[in-house]
């Protein structure tokens, strides 16, 4: 699978990734992109990433063995129509939207399903664009595969094992079933995430307490709260059947739950925290799932003049990256006073070994 030729429609976080990864595998790859914004485009290309810019879908596009399509998942069908007339027969179109049942639609309309089969990396962040991309985000990554009626055994593996090459961990599934399997695990949280930081910024009082102390745990859990509207806006209309099924299971597991803790059951109480809690600490924590893992550790520090800094030194000597640091005032769940977040869990198991060594207490 050398000196292949792939076309990229949208430019964003994994967009940007998957491109990243493919330059990365350095197998004379030749990139071709368009994107709505062409400063992307131009960021990508000085980063030697893309190889020919389009300001339009055009026959460029007719060169390409592969295309990703990497906008928003209504758009993504949108361009179907658009690159029907232009690619050649041995073209393979995939996609990388979290809702697979509408493009897959789409594509059997359009008559497409022997040059389509649907893909889903379910990796990201909650910030989004090109400039956020990496070459290492989908690593150790699910990567979700989606045939049609018509894809060819060897498409598939061809295509499974390219997703391998990029350090995911692909996995086949029938589109219907991952909808529904990606509603619950990610659409759901994202839904409640938000959910919840709107009942906290409507139940606040005027000098906005509850903002104030708003720290740690409450900040964790509700972190993907801040991911793009416009995304999430076309999941939930685009899998509309499975997010509301799945939010009826969980309304009705949350009524449960109140009527127990309102009736004081305190052996009920106990026995739910405790299931939650083994069926959570079951769960493999070295793959990446939909929702993009966060690493850091919580160091006790003296409050005075330079203490921070002195930290920041000491990783920065031994080449660690910090990707976000943070005092935390709200100590009701936390040991420690200062949060480091870091890009990787080898970064995060360095900077511990290296701030104990340094007589820091970390947690």
């Amino acid at each position: 699978m050398n000196n292949l030729t792939f076309g990229f429609i949208g430019l964003g976080l994994i967009g940007g990734s998957v491109a990243r990864h493919l330059k990365k595998l350095d197998r004379g790859y030749t990139l071709i992109a368009y994107n709505r914004s062409i400063n992307s485009l131009n960021e990508a290309k000085k980063d030697g990433i893309i190889d020919i810019i389009c300001t339009e879908i055009n026959d460029e596009f007719s060169k390409c063995d592969y295309i990703f399509l990497c906008t928003p998942v209504e758009y993504n069908a949108i361009y179907l129509a658009k690159l029907k007339p232009i690619i050649k027969d041995t073209c393979l179109i995939t996609d990388v939207g979290s809702v697979k049942t509408h493009i897959h639609n789409e594509v059997i309309r359009l008559g497409l399903e022997s040059n389509f089969i649907g893909g889903h990396p379910m990796a990201g962040s909650e910030k989004t664009g090109y400039i956020n991309s990496s070459d290492h985000l989908l690593e150790n990554a699910y990567y979700a595969i989606t045939p049609t009626a018509k894809s060819t055994p060897d498409k598939v593996e061809e295509y499974r094992q390219l997703v391998s090459d990029m350090g995911a961990l692909p996995i086949v599934i029938d589109y219907k079933e991952h909808d529904y399997v990606v509603a619950s695990i990610s659409h759901l949280p994202h839904v409640i995430a938000s959910c919840l930081v709107a009942t906290i910024k409507h139940s606040d009082n005027k000098q906005e307490t509850m903002k104030l102390l708003a720290a740690g745990g409450f900040k964790d859990i509700t972190r993907i709260a801040s991911s793009s509207p416009e995304m999430w806006q076309q999941i939930c209309l685009t899998n509309t059947d499975n997010i509301v099924k799945v939010l009826d299971n969980f309304s009705n597991n949350l009524n449960s739950f109140k009527n127990i803790i309102a009736n004081r059951e305190e052996q009920s109480i106990y026995e739910r925290f405790e299931e939650s809690r083994d069926y959570r600490n079951s769960i493999n924590d070295n793959k990446r799932g939909p929702i993009d893992k966060t690493y850091f550790l919580y160091c006790d520090i003296i409050d005075e003049e330079g203490a921070i800094a002195t930290i920041a030194t000491i990783l920065a000597t031994n080449h660690i990256s910090i990707k976000n640091i943070g005092i935390v005032h709200n100590r009701e769940f936390e040991e420690a006073v200062l949060r480091i977040e870091f890009y990787d869990s080898d970064s995060v198991l360095l900077a511990k070994e290296v701030l104990i060594r340094h007589k820091y207490t970390i947690y």
